[in-house]
């Protein structure tokens, strides 16, 4: 086949491909030619999805749920999501939910909605990669603040937001808790943010995908704040604290002038999210709780492991409240270490600096302890902690 010259949207050459997914498309790379690779690069529960969500989706495709729903999502999970939300204090009627296929999808149509060419979003460093590409993508100025200096805690950042914020900001993006850090900022924290945004008038996205998967803290949703609720785009889904990652199903939940143009962009991108995955959401929020906690008891027993392991080695980081991950620093450049770290340990982890946070490197304990010790070994052996 002759080459052609392509002519490629100047927005998509304003991104760079995801690092997570470079790291993992990498292991499996190595996987394939038979090395043995310890995987921390990935959020992603080892567990299987709990077995009544999966006969919920057996269910529903016998009994034919099987095309198309209402864009916006069936009665039944709006309804449940609604629910859920109040029993968080937040105001939401079914009317203010869209579900979507994946939380990620929900995120990147609520900054197409908001963000046009030119205006100013707030990311709250580190931050989970794909925030900034969907900024990019939009057109949108990123204006960042830097939670590292402060151990990753925003109440001790407020000073700095406050100098960063304004009444030209479009957008600020919270995610509590926190990919990459576990951090589970506190009420205080988040009372601070509600004064700035009701302040300069500015919306937020609570990104709170992790608010089930917490050991040391009890988080609140942000829009359950006083004067949040008008300008609180909440986003969750199903991927982490239900094992449901390869399901896609997540949600946001907003007022309604904005769901009325979110749903513009979903209908004529998405359509839809999947029937039958749908209807197992609904058996998600209402019957698995107890699994949930299972898994969250294993989690918390890994994060423990994992800070000890570290602390062995003369390591001491912050303890994560909740996710399941962990910032290490590293003792050379963050990607170099991370190329050393799968190159020469055999261990997958993610470079800080995909966080915008060099000097760390990410990882995730979504892995068995086996594997966890097994990764921290080879990393010790390499002299890479």
């Amino acid at each position: 086949m002759s080459e052609r010259e392509w002519n490629f949207a100047e927005r998509v050459g304003r991104v760079e491909p995801s690092a997570t997914v470079a790291v993992g498309n990498k292991a499996s790379e190595l996987q394939e030619q038979g090395v043995d690779v310890v995987d921390l690069s990935v959020g992603e529960p080892d567990f299987p999805t709990p077995e009544r969500i999966r006969e919920a989706g057996r269910q529903a495709i016998s009994d034919g749920h099987t095309g198309y729903t209402a864009s916006s999502g069936i009665p039944e999970l709006r309804q449940a999501i609604s629910t859920d939300l109040k029993g968080k204090g937040v105001a939401c009627e079914p009317g203010n939910v869209v579900v979507t296929p994946g939380a990620k999808q929900a995120l990147f149509e609520t900054v197409q909605a908001l963000v046009d060419e030119g205006d100013e979003v707030i990311l709250l460093d580190p931050a989970w990669v794909s925030y900034e590409a969907m900024v990019k993508l939009a057109g949108g100025d990123l204006t960042r603040v830097d939670l590292g200096q402060h151990g990753f805690d925003l109440e001790p950042a407020l000073d700095d937001l406050a100098a960063a914020i304004s009444d030209e900001t479009q957008l600020l993006l919270v995610n509590s808790p926190s990919n990459p850090t576990g951090a589970v900022f506190s009420d205080a924290a988040l009372e601070g943010v509600r004064d700035l945004a009701v302040e300069h008038d500015v919306t937020v996205i609570a990104d709170e995908i992790y608010d089930r998967i917490t050991y040391d803290a009890d988080p609140t949703s942000l829009a359950s704040f006083d004067g949040m609720a008008e300008r609180t785009v909440t986003v969750n889904g199903f991927s982490k604290a239900y094992s449901m990652t390869g399901w896609r199903l997540g949600y946001l939940a907003a007022p309604e002038p904005l769901v009325d143009q979110v749903s513009k962009i979903h209908g004529h991108s998405v359509t839809c999210a999947p029937n039958f995955v749908q209807h197992a959401g609904v058996e998600a929020l209402r019957s698995v709780e107890s699994d949930v906690a299972t898994m969250v008891e294993a989690f918390e027993r890994r994060r423990d492991l994992v800070v000890d392991l570290l602390a062995d080695h003369g390591k001491e980081i912050p303890k994560p409240e909740g996710a399941f991950y962990a910032m290490i620093p590293t003792p050379s450049d963050d990607v170099a270490w991370a190329d050393a770290a799968i190159e020469d340990a055999h261990v997958a982890t993610v470079p800080g600096s995909a966080f915008n946070a060099p000097g760390y490197a990410r990882v995730s304990y979504a892995a068995s302890e086996e594997r966890l010790k097994e990764g921290f070994e080879r990393l010790a052996a390499e002299g890479l902690i």
